[in-house]
């Protein structure tokens, strides 16, 4: 069954119709080939190309750096290194932007009010999320502050007609980010207040909005949903289709709904996919080793995958904004 391509949001943009019309159209005929980039280097992305000759069609953009609440005076050199190493990624996602490659943001974000260090990690921030949803509250403000503050980043491609996969509160399902600490109904009720007010106070139309957990009860529902995605890390050098894990994804939801990985270490093998016409519509390899080094897909097999029919690179996407 061919997934649904109409936008949640009623008001999407033109560009964001033809973003996911190309996508239900390509699940179980190919699968755009991605890469994340923490950094303003993006080594993942030039790693790829020395490598293959290509370049993925996909990129990833963190915007852990962009938080308004990074705590400067409590932290350690890992934390700063990552938050240094990361500013001022926007500027390589509006060039990304121009040459017309799919965008998708990943938001380490960092706690709202209090916290330590990498405070996007629970262990590391007291943030009650819960909190954050009733009205009013310390909690709430800061959070409302925070996404605002992001919805003024996302403005101007919004104004320039730039679609982009957004994947806020990702792996909301554990308990290792402060949004996914207390449990599903308050991840749920943090998606819904994101995706309301920044369709509705906001009107960023070129959202296109991607959940990130495969378990039922975190789900948020249809119509706050245009996607469905999951976050996993294979061991090293195992290459299948994933095609168990899609199946499970696939039951959070009644509706046909586009599906992707929203990261992976060890990449797809790109024969099993084909072979057994998976509908996935992207992969995402996670930045570091997991490209860099053959640690866990050798350059073989990374050739094979841009190399091969199934796969779409850059260089074979259609003018979609």
């Amino acid at each position: 069954m061919k997934p649904i391509a109409t936008p949640s949001n009623k008001n999407a943009l033109p560009c964001v119709h033809r973003m996911m019309e190309y996508l239900a159209e390509l699940s179980g005929h190919g699968i755009l080939t991605g890469q994340h980039t923490k950094g303003r280097g993006m080594e993942e992305m030039h790693h790829i190309e020395k490598i293959t000759g290509r370049q993925p069609a996909l990129l990833g953009f963190e915007l852990l750096s962009y938080s308004p609440n990074i705590n400067y005076l409590d932290t350690d050199e890992a934390c700063m290194e990552e938050v240094a190493g990361n500013y001022g990624t926007l500027r390589q996602a509006w060039e990304w932007a121009a040459q017309k490659g799919v965008l998708t943001f990943t938001w380490h974000w960092f706690s709202p009010l209090g916290g330590r260090g990498k405070s996007f990690f629970s262990e590391n921030t007291d943030f009650d999320a819960a909190k954050a949803l009733e009205e009013g509250t310390p909690e709430n403000k800061a959070l409302l502050s925070d996404m605002d503050m992001m919805a003024g980043l996302l403005r101007p491609f919004c104004d320039a007609g730039v679609p982009i996969l957004w994947r806020p509160f990702h792996e909301g399902d554990g308990n290792w980010f402060w949004w996914g600490r207390q449990g599903a109904e308050t991840v749920k009720g943090l998606w819904r207040l994101m995706y309301h007010r920044y369709t509705g106070l906001h009107g960023l139309n070129n959202l296109i909005w991607v959940w990130n957990s495969p378990v039922p009860a975190c789900y948020p529902g249809d119509d706050t949903v245009d996607i469905i995605s999951r976050d996993m890390y294979p061991p090293a050098h195992l290459h299948t289709a994933q095609t168990e894990k899609l199946e499970e994804l696939k039951k959070i939801t009644c509706q046909p709904k586009i599906t992707l990985i929203g990261e992976i270490g060890t990449i797809p093998s790109v024969e099993a996919l084909a072979k057994e016409q998976a509908q996935w519509v992207s992969y995402m390899t996670w930045c570091g080793d997991f490209v860099l080094t053959q640690d866990h897909t050798a350059n073989e097999e990374l050739c094979a995958m841009y190399h091969h029919p199934w796969a779409v690179t850059k260089d074979r996407l259609p003018q979609l904004y």
